[in-house]
């Protein structure tokens, strides 16, 4: 079986409105199961979501639903919008200079929030990883009718100084493409970088991967427009507080891209949140780890 068929999975992709948006989404499980939503990272494709994780949550009483983000993927792209520069951005976050970007994580909360419209779900469970952890905290704290627990998986509470990459790291992701270096190439030396070292993987593995989904889309503009929705957002501490269903944190203590003070910090703003930190796990999901994840997200929905 190959690598793109894996993350694919059999479900063919299907597409709906939500938010003024065309998003693409694949589902699991029956839909009269309770309902779980994941929400990816930056320019993470919703096939970043394992298809064995899918099914493990699938197993366990789920109806699992993975999706496309705007900007990436086979949902509709921002074309035309312009990001502020890196420079802009680096102002904004150290000096307050105002910086617009194109949209806002809040807009991609409600883009997420719209997709479960469009499929008739009037409550679910939300699970995030990195940027799709900050949106799903954000989706938690300005829809509390409408999420039933909360899994914020290797991301932070947008407080400053708390899940802050380190120089080498940002500037591994904002690479130039060149002659001699193609995109695909930059990608794997990313993933390398910011993976798990407990659980590695060989380049040809990550190569695999990352060709399969740079197959299915790519856009380059989207990936700096999402960074400035991240880097323009402001600390949602005071809305974590607000939070009232379960919530699970989960972390690992290598991350080089959200360090896990930034886990810490999600947790400790809100008082009934159960924080699970795993040495050696970087920004990635180790298939290993897959099953314990699939297990405590259950828990917390049950909680």
């Amino acid at each position: 079986m190959s690598t793109e068929h894996s993350i694919f999975g059999d479900d063919e992709t299907q597409y709906l409105q939500s938010n003024g948006l065309r998003m693409a989404y694949q589902t699991f499980g029956k839909p009269t199961d309770s309902a779980i939503i994941l929400v990816a990272g930056l320019y993470n494709q919703m096939v970043r979501w394992p298809l064995d994780f899918c099914q493990l949550l699938e197993q366990r009483g789920f109806y699992v639903i993975r999706f496309d983000n705007r900007d990436i993927g086979l949902t509709d792209k921002m074309d035309g919008l312009q990001a502020p520069s890196l420079w802009r951005l680096f102002l904004k976050y150290y000096l307050g200079i105002p910086v617009s970007a194109p949209y806002s994580l809040n807009d991609m909360a409600a883009d997420t929030v719209g997709l479960l419209d469009a499929l008739n779900i009037e409550q679910a469970h939300i699970v995030g990883m990195s940027m799709g952890g900050m949106i799903s905290q954000l989706v938690t704290a300005l829809y509390p009718q409408r999420i039933l627990s909360l899994t914020s998986i290797m991301s932070t509470s947008g407080e400053r100084g708390k899940g802050i990459p380190s120089l080498k790291v940002s500037s591994a992701m904002v690479r130039p493409v060149t002659t001699e270096r193609s995109a695909l190439d930059n990608a794997v030396d990313i993933w390398q970088l910011i993976g798990s070292p407990a659980y590695p993987m060989t380049d040809e593995a990550v190569r695999e991967l990352v060709a399969a989904e740079h197959k299915r889309s790519s856009n380059p503009a989207g990936y700096m427009r999402q960074i400035a929705a991240i880097r323009t957002a402001p600390g949602r501490s005071a809305l974590l507080q607000s939070i009232k269903v379960p919530v699970l944190i989960i972390h690992g203590v290598e991350d080089l891209l959200v360090p896990v003070s930034g886990g810490i910090d999600t947790a400790k703003h809100i008082p009934q949140a159960r924080l699970e930190l795993f040495p050696g796990m970087g920004h990635t999901l180790p298939r290993a780890l897959l099953p314990e994840f699939a297990d405590m997200i259950a828990e917390n929905a049950r909680a």
